[in-house]
């Protein structure tokens, strides 16, 4: 029995981030160009080809890259309601999604350089989770990609004493309470791994955050951990943003370009300059219980010109059982409570006329001739309507005879009341994030 504690700095591990995309440019040795100008970073999809880990390429087509991707989503959602979930009085909670499933997922990542002079890390964005964790030399179990504490003259070890060392979990201090923040971290049931909380220099584009608090992996036992470390842009105590401080003064938007641009790289923006000046908003929802998450004030869906019944329930923020709408990086399919589901489902089915099969995840797929009756989806937010553009609403199969719908249920075997914005619903969006404002913005934008 792990405390769900345990099962938090798993999941924290490497989340995938699950958007391709921008920079429209002419050869594919110009756009893995490393990175844009100043506080803007490429950000590459983990099987696309600007990434180190395109292995195995993707075979068949993006549909399936994407439907095996999808696969880990309800292992995410587990995660996610995980957290959100209040424990009874002495009742520890049981992992839901084993380590396999929340390590090894398609991923985001952006090129980061750790240590004096910087050396070249990949790292997975997650916006649900705040800790960086980076695999260290030495590590026993980690691939061959690794940071090198010893040739940076900047690096240091954190001491017991210090109040970080509370913020994660796991930790195992001597009892006089002197020497390094080592944590035993445990995953997946039968995987664990020990890291020792660091400092360093992280540079990001031409920007260098001093001193930045990160978990240096030293031993993986069970599962094999990925190559890539895990950068948390949640909006936690020891997020990027928290770290970071006044240097981006809160503030950050990615550009995801369309789930079938397998040769583009796309945008993430630090900071507030260069964001968009006219974009519409909706407020960020704060859940004490889990500090990483962003929430947001779902009101409803409509489906063409009709608004879905949903009773209010479904959609309606309770931090106490972690109920509402949260965005996600690291979600593919957008995810709602069942009785959500089933209703924009239903009225989607109603105009667009079947006959319906399923697909993997989605099922709601009808004939590619009929794409023309499908109707646009709008997420209503508290201030601020999205009208999905229909790739970001249809995927299509390989053989481009099938489109489908692609949302879908919320696993019901978990605490399952969140509904979740994930990333083929976000993309060709500039999604900005004020977290001193409290607020969330979207703007369309072609990122490709």
């Amino acid at each position: 029995m792990h405390s769900h504690h345990h099962l938090n700095m798993a999941a924290l591990l490497f989340l995938p981030f699950l958007l391709p995309l921008l920079s429209n440019t002419a050869s594919a040795t110009q756009f893995c160009a490393p990175n844009k100008a100043n506080s803007e970073l490429s950000v590459m999809h983990i099987y696309g080809k600007c990434s180190p880990f395109n292995n195995p390429n993707p075979t068949s087509s993006w549909l399936t890259t994407v439907m095996n991707m999808a696969v880990k989503d309800p292992a995410r959602l587990s995660y996610l309601s995980s957290l959100t979930a209040l424990k009874p009085k002495g009742k520890t909670n049981v992992p839901i999604a084993s380590g396999q499933n929340v390590l090894n997922t398609g991923n985001y990542v952006i090129r980061a350089r750790i240590g004096t002079p910087g050396q070249v890390m990949y790292m997975v964005l997650d916006t649900s989770s705040d800790n960086a964790w980076v695999p260290c030399s030495g590590c026993v179990g980690c691939s061959e990609t690794v940071f090198a504490p010893n040739t940076s003259s900047t690096f240091g070890s954190v001491e017991c004493s210090v109040p970080e060392c509370s913020m994660v979990n796991g930790m195992s201090c001597p009892t006089g309470g002197s020497g390094a923040c080592n944590f035993n971290q445990s995953y997946g049931g039968d995987s664990s791994f020990l890291a020792a909380l660091s400092r360093d220099a992280l540079g990001l584009g031409n920007d260098v955050v001093p001193n930045y608090a990160f978990g240096c992996i030293n031993a993986v036992s069970g599962s094999k951990i990925p190559p890539q470390g895990l950068l948390g842009l949640g909006r936690g105590s020891m997020s990027l943003l928290s770290q970071a401080g006044a240097l981006y003064s809160g503030v950050f938007s990615y550009c995801l370009p369309s789930f079938k641009s397998y040769y583009f790289s796309g945008s993430l923006r630090l900071g507030p300059v260069g964001q968009p000046k006219t974009i519409r908003t909706t407020p960020l929802l704060k859940n004490p219980h889990r500090p990483s998450l962003y929430y947001v004030n779902l009101t409803g869906v409509s489906v063409g010109k009709i608004w879905v019944y949903i009773p209010q329930e479904h959609l309606t923020f309770d931090p106490a059982t972690g109920a509402g709408t949260v965005i996600d990086s690291g979600t593919v399919i957008s995810r709602f409570v069942e009785p959500a589901y089933v209703a924009i489902r239903e009225e989607f089915r109603k105009q667009v006329t079947g006959p319906f099969s399923s697909l993997g995840a989605f099922d709601t797929c009808f004939a590619v001739t009929k794409e023309f009756m499908a109707p646009p989806i709008t997420f209503h937010f508290q201030g601020m309507d999205l009208v999905l553009p229909m790739e970001n609403t249809l995927i299509h199969t390989s053989y481009g005879n099938l489109a489908c719908l692609a949302m879908a249920a919320a696993p019901n075997n978990v605490n399952s009341v969140l509904n979740v914005i994930a990333n083929l619903q976000q993309q060709n969006l500039r999604v900005l994030f004020d977290t001193v404002n409290s607020r969330l913005g979207i703007t369309h934008e072609n990122c490709n």
